[in-house]
Formats: structure tokens, C-alpha cells, sequence
């Protein structure tokens, strides 16, 4: 099958590769002409997965159009701040029965939205019943080299994620269906808030116990907030929920600890982000996640420290030790209550 991807970073290439092993041709967007003629001319993409070589059926192009017409498959895996305007410019290029399939972790600035939402109101309504959401633990570089991976796709009806399992699935790339797209867009944007405050407690030289209860207590802040959403609260006992939390808070290869690591070592915001060089979805997750969660009255105290953190210029230690000294609760009770 020819597929169309929009998007040429890490975790695109990545799939692409996957892509090209089942034996699909697949036709990738970048906004850069350089990076789409090196994919194009030396089959590789340095900059986000340097020494890695690419199958000859990965092809590069700078016009959408070139990308998506006449495809019966288009992946989205671009940042979530231009997913809106992406999915604006594609929505008259896309085949009406096409399957789409976005791997994009975050929410929408503003809106709070989820992705499937925002290509809810972009895309034509024939394409609603088979937009499937792409989540789980998977680092790109891992997948690159065929290290055995396991991730999740969601869609209502499920009979969309059916075909996406179909489309994806080898010898190490196993995947999953859920019925729970709420779920999985949650699990797959939130985690990275957590793992911000995984990599600032590593930072900041604490040891294990501290990143066992950020990251437990974590998962306990993004079931809440799934849950009051409309999440079934299984979803986040599983690879999009504590599996995603775990590889994302415990591996160098994650931006987001490595974001946090920087912050904790006494970096700015500023001077974070340019160092990183890409982009840090859990940045602009957590200035979603903290005003939603506001708005709606749902608890989340790991949230709003890091927001504090981010953008109020709070001390990452002065946040940790107000988390610690927090009123006094029951575990059971305020997971289920608060």
C-alpha cells in the first residue's frame, strides 16, 4: 500500500520504518527541503535518528498534496501546536474513505482539546469513524533499531483500529486495539507532565523513592482527570497509561525527563528549550492540563506545582518540598475523590 505521513521527526521516521517493513511504500511530509532531499538522496534523517539507514520505499516531500491524494492510509505525527492547521490544509486533500491514524501526544492550547477532536472539526465527517489514535511506551530510537515494542490503537467504531493493527503489526512492533480513545489521547499527553517531574527530581539529585511516588501518584493525577472526562479507568493500568508513564519517566531517550533533568540542575525555561533543540510536548501539555483541570474543579497537585515551575518561576526544590508537605489524605480515598 502507498501511505501517506505528515510529519519527518523522530517518532514519524520511526514509524515509517515500521511502515516499510510490512512491505508498504511509504510517502513522507517535512517542511524542509534539505531534510526531505537527504531522506530522498542518502536515506537518512541525521538529525533525529542519526545512524540509522532508511529502506529506499521511504520517499520525502515538501508539498502535502504530493503526500496525501490518493493514499488509503495518512499517519499525522506532528507537534500538537500545528496539528490544527496541518489537518486544516490536508482536510480537501484526503481521500473520504481514507484511514487516519495520529500518534500526536497533547492537548490543545486555549481549547484544552483533544487531537481527535480538533480532526473532528478540521476533517470532513466521513473520515470521523476512521480516525484511530496511535499511543503507548515507544521510543523512537528503540523502534529504529526493531527492539521489541508494544503500543495501543483506539477508535470508535473499533473496527478502524482493526485495520491500523493490521497495517502496523510485525515481528516487533506488536500492537493492541482499545475501544477507549479518551483514554489513550489522556494517557499519551499527560504522562509527559510527570515525566518532567521525574527527570526535575533527578536533577535535583533525589533518588528513587521520590521518582516512584511522582510517578505513582502521577498516574493517580491523569486518572482522575481522565475519568472525570469520560476515560474507563483500566485504560491508564495499562501500555497507555503506566506502561507510556514508565518509559518516558525512567530513559534518557525521553525529552521530557531530559527537560526536567535540565530544569532541576538549575536551567531556565528558556535556556532548556534551546538546548533541547526540539520540541518538549510536556511544556505546553502542562499549561493545558493545569488551566482544564482548573476550570473543571478536578485535583491535580503534581500539575500545578510544575506549572509553577514552568511559568511562574517557582523554585523546582520549593515545589517538591510544598508537594511533600501537602495536607494529609489517604491514599485510596483521594485518588477515587479528589
Amino acid at each position: 500500500m502507498d501511505i501517506g505521513l505528515i510529519g519527518a521527526g523522530s517518532w514519524g521516521t520511526a514509524l515509517a520504518m515500521v511502515l516499510a517493513d510490512n512491505g508498504h511504500r511509504v510517502h513522507m511530509w517535512s517542511r524542509r527541503r534539505d531534510q526531505a532531499d537527504e531522506i530522498n538522496k542518502e536515506h537518512t534523517n541525521s538529525k533525529y535518528l542519526p545512524d540509522v539507514l532508511l529502506s529506499e520505499s521511504i520517499t520525502c516531500s515538501t508539498n502535502l498534496g504530493e503526500v496525501v491524494k490518493g493514499k488509503k492510509a495518512i499517519l499525522l505525527v506532528v507537534p500538537s501546536h500545528i496539528i490544527r492547521e496541518i489537518a486544516r490544509e490536508a482536510a480537501g486533500l484526503i481521500d473520504q474513505e481514507a484511514l487516519v491514524i495520529h500518534a500526536v501526544k497533547g492537548l490543545e492550547l486555549g481549547s484544552y482539546k483533544r487531537i481527535s477532536e480538533v480532526l473532528q472539526e478540521e476533517l470532513p465527517v466521513s473520515l470521523h469513524k476512521r480516525l484511530v489514535v496511535l499511543s503507548g511506551p515507544s521510543h523512537a530510537e528503540e523502534v529504529s533499531r526493531k527492539s521489541p515494542t508494544t503500543i495501543v490503537v483506539a477508535s470508535q467504531p473499533i473496527e478502524a483500529a482493526e485495520e491500523a493493527q493490521d497495517l502496523l503489526m510485525n515481528a516487533y512492533f506488536r500492537v493492541y486495539t482499545n475501544p477507549d480513545v479518551v483514554g489513550l489521547e489522556l494517557g499519551g499527553a499527560l504522562k509527559n507532565i510527570i515525566a518532567l517531574g521525574a527527570g526535575l527530581s533527578d536533577g535535583l539529585g533525589f533518588g528513587d523513592n521520590a521518582k516512584a511516588a511522582l510517578m505513582t501518584r502521577g498516574l493517580a493525577e491523569i486518572s482522575r482527570l481522565g475519568v472525570h472526562i469520560g476515560s474507563d479507568p483500566l485504560t491508564f493500568s495499562g501500555l497507555a497509561g503506566v506502561g507510556d508513564l514508565i518509559v518516558t519517566c525512567t530513559s534518557k531517550h525521553s525529552r521530557n525527563w531530559r527537560a526536567g533533568n535540565l530544569l532541576g540542575q538549575g536551567m531556565s525555561l528558556e535556556e532548556v528549550l534551546e538546548k533541547m533543540g526540539m520540541v518538549v510536548e510536556g511544556v505546553k501539555t502542562t499549561k493545558a492540563a493545569y488551566e482544564l483541570a482548573e476550570k473543571i474543579g478536578v485535583e491535580m497537585p503534581i500539575t500545578r506545582e510544575l506549572y509553577q515551575v514552568l511559568f511562574q518561576a517557582k523554585s523546582p526544590r520549593q515545589a517538591v518540598e510544598d508537594l511533600m508537605g501537602r495536607v494529609k489524605r489517604h491514599e485510596v480515598e483521594e485518588i477515587a475523590q479528589n
